[in-house]
């Protein structure tokens, strides 16, 4: 299984960022995000042993509650850098809660033999990932789109488990189980 944990998108910024994605296809052929496996992404587990899958979820049903996250979508923005792009994304600006999440999720994971990256969380939305294609048009026309943002905040209440199967045309993600990010009432 190939497996990691990551926020959900709330349906009205879901649909936005579809719209934006149908408007941004055209200009390059790049390897294109599908609509429904949109997320945030709090850590790539990769490659997990299905035998051990309910020795990690229990671990996640752990994860100390850091309540449920404020979050909003700024603009775009190309990984490792702009001027030599392999991942374009939509940036998130999130309040401290999605931050102790994601550090209280790796910290779980880290018991069960995960290694963390050593490099930054940086939340944000992966839109495509980018070979060696010219996306000279394809910058021009997120030019023409940032007066859109921000889009509207929406707060995040969990986190998802997640199964990432390659098919033809891309992954598919699939939510294996979900977790609160909220403490429940006593």
């Amino acid at each position: 299984m190939r497996l990691f944990t990551g926020f959900p998108i709330a349906g009205n910024t879901r649909q936005k960022i579809e719209t934006i994605l149908e408007e941004l296809r055209p200009e390059a052929k790049l390897r294109w995000s599908r609509p429904q496996n949109l997320h945030i992404t709090a850590a790539f587990i990769g490659k997990w042993d299905e035998g051990r899958l309910a020795e990690l979820k229990s671990a996640l049903a752990q994860v100390e509650p850091s309540g449920p996250a404020a979050v909003t979508v700024t603009g775009f923005g190309f990984f490792p850098n702009p001027h030599h792009p392999h991942t374009m994304f939509l940036a998130v600006k999130a309040d401290p809660a999605l931050n102790a999440a994601a550090t209280n999720i790796t910290r779980a994971l880290v018991g069960l033999g995960y290694e963390p990256e050593d490099r930054p969380w940086h939340p944000h939305i992966t839109l495509a990932r980018i070979a060696r294609e010219n996306i000279t048009q394809l910058r021009f026309r997120i030019a023409s789109m940032n007066n859109r943002f921000p889009l509207e905040s929406f707060t995040i209440p969990e986190f998802h488990l997640y199964e990432s199967r390659p098919e033809p045309g891309g992954s598919v993600y699939s939510a294996l189980a979900s977790f609160p990010l909220e403490a429940a009432a006593q």
